[in-house]
């Protein structure tokens, strides 16, 4: 039985005006995103990733071309950047009850809610350190707890592990796939990676150089959860190597 999907994403183009007669960021851009679906879009640096991200949380308007929330006019969309963005005059509880603080919700509620996701993501007991005090693992931790606070919809990841080290971002990748199979959540991010792209995503989208086209959408036929050692697998390169040939 088919499922029908939650975004259309139908000939999209992005054109940011220039003394050139403008830069086309993005050119007919077509896909569809189904319903607890994790797709990563990957592809070299300036092909539009980050702009179509910005389209779809609507901080960008396309210049042509249609997006189409399936269930909706106005989802609920969470949003986490490359920098966690954390307010550093509030403790970790706090930077997780504003969303809902900015909703109206009731400061009770909201005190249990910020507690239920502090576990999700594993920071117990860190309700009231300070985003000084964290780790860049631990405060991107806390920007993907406060953008899944509210329940979204879709929640859109702009390479929200790029500013970490080699190490730390490995094991975020862990701790990324463990919440996603908790949660359940409709996912969409961007990465340069691809062992990031094949490790967490279900499928994955290819952009060409600017302006950025899908080339290849790679259904990723992993088992999950997924594993550190399955990095390793045959089957594993064989993928890394469709997508590494795609990119060009």
């Amino acid at each position: 039985m088919s499922v029908d999907p939650i975004l259309t994403v139908h000939n999209l183009s992005a054109v940011f005006p220039d003394s050139n007669g403008g830069l086309r960021a993005l050119d007919g851009v077509s896909f569809e995103v189904c319903p607890q679906e994790f797709v990563c879009v990957l592809g070299p640096s300036g092909s539009g990733k980050s702009t179509l991200l910005r389209i779809l949380a609507g901080l960008l308007p396309p210049s042509s071309g249609k997006v189409t929330f399936h269930g909706g006019e106005h989802p609920g969309i969470g949003m986490v950047f490359q920098q966690a963005n954390l307010m550093p005059w509030r403790t970790v509880s706090e930077n997780l009850m504003l969303p809902l603080e900015l909703a109206g919700a009731e400061i009770g509620a909201s005190r249990q809610k910020a507690q239920e996701m502090m576990e999700l993501v594993g920071l117990e007991g860190f309700g009231s350190y300070w985003p000084r005090d964290l780790s860049g693992g631990m405060a991107q931790r806390v920007a993907i707890a406060r953008a899944l606070i509210h329940d979204p919809d879709l929640l859109l990841l702009d390479e929200p592990f790029g500013s970490l080290d080699a190490l730390t971002r490995e094991r975020m990748w862990m701790e990324l796939s463990r919440i996603w199979q908790a949660r359940q959540k409709t996912v969409l991010m961007v990465t340069h990676s691809i062992s990031e792209a094949l490790f967490l995503a279900d499928r994955v989208l290819v952009l060409s150089q600017r302006p950025g086209k899908v080339k290849m959408g790679l259904e990723v036929d992993l088992p999950r959860p997924r594993k550190d050692e399955m990095r390793y697998t045959a089957h594993f390169g064989v993928l890394a190597r469709q997508l590494k040939e795609a990119i060009g």
